[in-house]
């Protein structure tokens, strides 16, 4: 018998999935359960339609994400900073800071969680960051840290 699965079954497939099982399987474990339908032509169809409409939103997904990166990566960003005695920081940036610079430079808002430092920023000076948009898009992010006026 053929199922659509309506959540990921171990060792079976995943979500949205068809997949041929034994009647006594998908019968008495599957459909009751809530895991599995029956795989009508109607039902067939539809998660055929859902599966083009997600792969057609990842792919704009990931045009959005390659025009978000290619933009990030062209500018290099200057955070002021309060400076103590020999370049010293009062404070780190974080990667929150980073976000919200990038967010008033450029307009584009990107998780703080995606910024990725090597290492803590607590002298001035030139850094680089990691930024991960996407699964498939990575970009390096350019920062300045000069002296607050």
């Amino acid at each position: 018998m053929k199922v659509i699965l309506i959540s990921d079954v171990q060792g079976l497939g995943s979500k949205g999935q068809i997949v041929e099982v034994k009647d006594g399987y998908a019968n008495n474990y599957l459909i009751p359960r809530g895991l599995a339908l029956r795989a009508t032509k109607g039902k067939t169809k539809e998660v055929e339609q859902l599966a083009r409409v997600k792969i057609l939103r990842a792919s704009r997904e990931r045009d959005r994400a390659a025009e978000a990166a290619a933009k990030i990566a062209e500018h290099s960003f200057e955070i002021p900073a309060k400076v103590g005695a020999e370049g010293k920081l009062f404070g780190t940036i974080t990667s929150k800071e980073i976000s919200d610079y990038i967010q008033k430079e450029l307009g584009i808002q990107v998780d703080r969680k995606k910024i990725h430092l090597d290492e803590h920023i607590k002298y001035m000076g030139l850094y680089e960051a990691t930024l991960k948009l996407h699964p498939e898009v990575e970009t390096i992010i350019h920062i300045k840290v000069v002296p607050e006026k």
